[in-house]
């Protein structure tokens, strides 16, 4: 029994040495340690799936901005995804930074993180909202990936919260608190930083753990949620498109909803050494700028008068 007990030991060895060394000569895209950007600049978040790290790149809030300040400016939250955030561009060169110097009399928040669904822009706007109380909300959607985001618990090899709508027509936020990521787990552990065999493990528990999931898209929903909170809290609710959609078009006039398209606004042809034909660029924001300045012209809330400082909100 002791012979065959080490023979099994020494083949479950052999076995074991033998998968970590095919491993390491094919290396399997799937099983890679994160060195993206998103990887790198964000932190799990259990209600959120995740949010921005602390300085330098983002705030206390999570967001890649100025800190707030104490003032009676009436405020403008703008919410969104990585072309919120800035992807590929410098924080001036944002169109959010660009328009802060043109509305000295308006306080301007961007609460853009990449990577984020119209789901979790709903969230993040409620968990901001007593820090911030805004008079303005402008969600910019991503018509070209948002419906996908919107469909699913896991984007970019992280899983977040998602809204599930049932057969009744009732809805409600599944996924939470929110599982943390394979890639997490590889970051914070030696063995996994080291061993491929190890990474395969960590992500076949995962996988079989939290299951990937597919709901119908739920977009327009959100939307109505967005607009409900938002005019319930007294604010006003606008909408960017990033391009032209019919559909959400649509359904943003029947909802009352005033809202600007980017169309050919410049994106950025090289991001990192891959091509992107999504991100803004420079240009593409200077334009978004420009846009959006009407948008709010022409809503008339540019006329917004100040109100008492928010001190209190940002204890």
């Amino acid at each position: 029994m002791l012979r065959a007990l080490r023979l099994q030991t020494f083949l479950l060895l052999v076995a074991l040495v033998a998968s970590e060394l095919i491993l390491r000569i094919f290396q399997p895209d799937y099983l890679e340690m994160p060195t993206s950007e998103f990887a790198l600049q964000f932190r799990p978040d259990p209600e959120l799936g995740w949010l921005g790290d602390r300085a330098p790149v983002h705030n206390s809030l999570g967001l890649r901005d100025i800190e707030l300040e104490t003032t009676s400016k009436p405020a403008i939250l703008f919410l969104g995804d990585s072309m919120v955030w800035g992807i590929g561009v410098e924080r001036r060169e944002r169109f959010t930074d660009l328009l802060r110097p043109r509305l000295p009399d308006f306080m301007l928040v961007n609460a853009g993180i990449s990577g984020y669904g119209t789901d979790q822009e709903y969230l993040l706007l409620r968990k901001l909202w007593d820090r911030i109380r805004p008079d303005v909300v402008m969600l910019v959607v991503c018509v070209q990936n948002d419906r996908n985001d919107n469909s699913a618990n896991l984007r970019y090899e992280a899983y977040k919260p998602y809204f599930e709508i049932a057969p009744d027509g009732r809805g409600a936020f599944r996924g939470q608190p929110v599982p943390l990521s394979r890639q997490v787990y590889f970051k914070h552990n030696w063995l996994a930083e080291n061993f491929w065999l190890v990474r395969f493990a960590i992500s076949a528990y995962v996988e079989l753990r939290h299951p990937r999931v597919r709901v119908p898209d739920p977009t327009e929903r959100l939307l109505e949620m967005v607009q409900d909170f938002v005019r319930d809290h007294g604010a006003t609710f606008l909408v960017g498109l990033t391009i032209h959609d019919a559909k959400l078009e649509a359904f943003l006039r029947r909802r009352n909803i005033p809202f600007s398209v980017f169309q050919g606004a410049g994106v950025i042809a090289d991001l990192g050494g891959v091509k992107d034909t999504l991100h803004w660029s420079p240009q593409g924001h200077a334009s978004v700028a420009d846009r959006t300045l009407q948008l709010l012209t022409d809503t008339g809330v540019l006329t917004l008068p100040e109100r008492r400082p928010r001190s209190s909100a940002l204890q």
